[in-house]
Formats: C-alpha cells, sequence, structure tokens
C-alpha cells in the first residue's frame, strides 16, 4: 500500500494537468507583467521630465495594454491563490514608481497650464489696447 493517498481534499476534482501547470505559471507570469509595467512606468517618467516632444499617448496606450495583461493574469489566479512577498513587494515598488509618476505628470500639466494662462493674458493685452475701446463708438463707459 501507499502512504499517500489517491484522492487529495485540496485538489480541486476536476483540475487537467494543463490546469495545474497554468496555475503554477500564473505567478511567473504576473512578476513579468509586473517588470513589464514598472519599466514602462520609469521610462515615462524619465521622458517626462527630459523629453518636451515626448508621446504621452502612445505611452498611456502601452500602459493600457499592460492593464489589461495584468488584469487577466489575476483574474486567472484568482482569490484562492496567496501571492508570495516577492510580488507583494514588487506592487509596492510598482505604487511608489507610479506615485513618482504621476507627480512629474502633474508638474508637465502644470507647466502648461502657465504656459497657456501666460500666452492668454497676452493676446487679451494686445487686443486691449484702446484700438477698439468703448470710448471710440461714443457709448459711456
Amino acid at each position: 500500500m501507499s502512504d499517500f493517498p489517491l484522492i487529495n481534499p485540496q485538489t480541486p476534482a476536476r483540475a487537467s494537468t494543463n490546469e495545474v501547470a497554468a496555475t503554477a505559471a500564473m505567478p511567473a507570469s504576473l512578476a513579468a507583467i509586473l517588470g513589464r509595467i514598472e519599466e514602462a512606468v520609469d521610462e515615462e517618467t524619465a521622458l517626462i521630465n527630459t523629453d518636451s516632444n515626448f508621446d504621452l499617448k502612445a505611452s498611456n496606450a502601452r500602459k493600457g495594454r499592460y492593464l489589461y495583461e495584468l488584469t487577466r493574469v489575476m483574474k486567472g489566479i484568482g482569490e484562492t491563490v496567496v501571492l508570495s512577498d516577492q510580488h507583494r513587494g514588487d506592487f509596492v515598488r510598482l505604487r511608489q514608481k507610479l506615485e513618482s509618476n504621476e507627480a512629474a505628470i502633474l508638474a508637465r500639466l502644470n507647466a502648461v497650464n502657465e504656459v497657456a494662462t501666460l500666452l492668454q493674458n497676452a493676446i487679451q493685452h494686445s487686443e486691449a489696447d484702446g484700438t477698439y475701446s468703448a470710448g471710440e463708438f461714443g457709448v459711456a463707459g
């Protein structure tokens, strides 16, 4: 007789070899997608701070694809799998990098807003040179 039971109560009743292999591969693919997201965020943050012609739209599209991949992997893992300390650390590190990325994006948006305000004020000032003032048309002001 074998010392190992034929039925393991921890194993799902219909788990095929492919399903077991896929579940084992999920943490590896999770680590891979987290690495790609982290790399994309690092690259975006660096380029936002250094390249005035940075294509934010293309970068957002790439991050969107990675988010889709992450969502699929997380759905594949399900709620029954406990993430390792490494994966938890990866998520914490990614969150910190996303906060830095957000700060860089906000700084760029604030700079664009300041330039737009300066241009708006310059246009208004140039139009308010008295050429078309209300006094020219006999309207009491």
